[in-house]
């Protein structure tokens, strides 16, 4: 629980320090530019719950978490990055710790809540990079032996999906 709580503030700064990048990547469904604001203000909303938590279970701080994301969302994109937590709260739910194999499937668990949430998905957003990066490392989860290579190898799957995005 204290190494989840520490990635989610962990990624919750990284956001903050990037999101205008994202705001001017924001092309879909309209240039409105605020996509990365937007994600930015959830991603703070849920960390703000979980960063005095000590020594909860992983499956208690993804909860608390998830629940911080929902009240705070902004926009579609943090309604969407909402969900995705969820999901993954969700795969977590009731584990003191988890495994390579509990954390992926977390995350696909994650792709496949956050897709049910949308009345019409459309590939080529946030939700093709969670569904492809997860489902790379669902496939692959058997040569990966700790979650901090789970991890990489998930954010260097995302990276791959993100870059065909417009192509879609």
């Amino acid at each position: 629980g204290d190494l989840l709580r520490q990635m989610i503030i962990a990624g919750s700064n990284h956001l903050f320090n990037h999101y205008p990048k994202i705001d001017a990547l924001n092309v879909f469904p309209v240039p409105d530019g605020d996509t990365g604001t937007n994600m930015n203000l959830t991603m703070t909303s849920g960390s703000k719950e979980v960063m005095n938590i000590r020594n909860a279970k992983i499956g208690e701080v993804a909860r608390i978490f998830s629940r911080g994301l929902l009240m705070g969302a902004r926009g579609n994109s943090g309604v969407i990055l909402s969900q995705i937590f969820r999901g993954f709260a969700q795969g977590l739910e009731g584990k003191d710790e988890v495994d390579v194999f509990d954390f992926a499937e977390a995350w696909a668990n994650g792709a496949k809540v956050a897709y049910k949430a949308v009345m019409k998905p459309v590939e080529g957003t946030i939700l093709t990079v969670i569904r492809e990066s997860s489902e790379a490392l669902r496939q692959n989860i058997e040569n990966i032996n700790s979650i901090n290579k789970a991890m990489d190898y998930l954010l260097e799957q995302a990276n791959i999906s993100l870059k065909h995005t417009p192509e879609l």
